[in-house]
């Protein structure tokens, strides 16, 4: 077993972070994304943006294929980096379209523990993570301040409200929203879960799960629907995100690029298509899995 030793320096203070990551579970599995559209009569020009997942720390994201009719361009946008297919032509001809893309990722569970908190009076340890605080309504906010009350430490409040979501059948959005309203920056992930039999089969739809972020020591994941879902690992998911999942898309309020005509999109998971500059209703979307041995680099 291989472990790396990364030291931070910050004002004197040396932190030692072990990276196991040699022991990590990890599954690779073939991930397939259908979108379709019928075309109007009379239209002219279609626009289509599909979220294309990236490469990280904890997935390898290789493409397989791509089936269109039409060309199609990988674009990032610029808040918060998340890809997507881009396609653009004219609809004249068209009665439907339907894209088809085929991934492989090799996804590797994410675990964080013994969380060093690390005092920080000026801010400067917490500013890259600032946009993760927005504001929240005075009743959310009192809530918080009653769960986390007979705690001091970040984590420690983050431990008292993922319990309470738990207990009482919320969700990650739930435990997203205390956090914030906790004055801790608390950022979600859109993807998808996988069953955790190895198999293969349709994915009903996209799920959400969340991080928290600790002054001087980072994000540490979360996800309060898996340690519902199996009590038993309720320890295992305050500070875990298996690998049962891929994640495409973060953040809210999502500009594309190129940039939509519409509104921006909360979260951006599904497809979205522009008719004439007009944003499409009626588009379709399919997901499918299939589990693969991992072929060797």
């Amino acid at each position: 077993m291989r472990k790396i030793a990364l030291a931070t320096v910050l004002t004197g203070l040396i932190v030692m972070e072990w990276s196991d990551s040699a022991s990590a579970e990890e599954r690779t599995f073939e991930l397939t994304y259908v979108a379709e559209l019928d075309v109007p009569e009379g239209a002219s020009k279609l626009q289509m943006w599909i979220p294309y997942p990236n490469s990280d720390d904890y997935q390898d994201v290789r493409l397989v294929s791509i089936d269109a009719p039409v060309p199609t361009k990988l674009y990032q946008e610029y808040t918060y980096r998340n890809s997507m297919l881009f396609l653009s032509t004219s609809a004249a001809e068209l009665e439907s379209i339907r894209v088809e893309t085929r991934v492989r990722v090799t996804r590797r569970e994410h675990v964080e523990r013994d969380f060093i908190e690390i005092e920080d009076p000026e801010g400067y340890l917490e500013s890259s993570a600032r946009r993760w605080l927005r504001p929240s309504d005075e009743s959310m906010v009192e809530r918080a301040e009653e769960l986390t009350e007979a705690e001091s430490t970040i984590s420690g409040k983050a431990r008292s409200l993922y319990d309470a979501v738990v207990d009482d059948w919320g969700t990650d959005e739930s435990f997203l929203a205390l956090c914030r309203a906790a004055g801790i920056p608390a950022r979600a992930a859109t993807g998808f879960r996988l069953p955790r039999a190895r198999g293969e089969g349709d994915i009903a739809g996209p799920s959400r799960w969340v991080s928290f972020y600790v002054p001087g020591y980072g994000w540490v994941p979360v996800d309060t629907v898996a340690a519902r879902e199996s009590p038993e690992r309720r320890d295992y998911y305050f500070g875990a995100h298996d690998e049962n999942r891929v994640e495409f898309t973060v953040g809210r309020d999502i500009r594309l690029n190129p940039q939509q005509a519409g509104k921006p999109l909360s979260p951006f998971i599904y497809p979205y298509a522009e008719i004439d500059g007009e944003p499409a209703s009626d588009i379709r979307a399919q997901f499918h899995y299939k589990d693969l041995e991992r072929v060797a680099e």
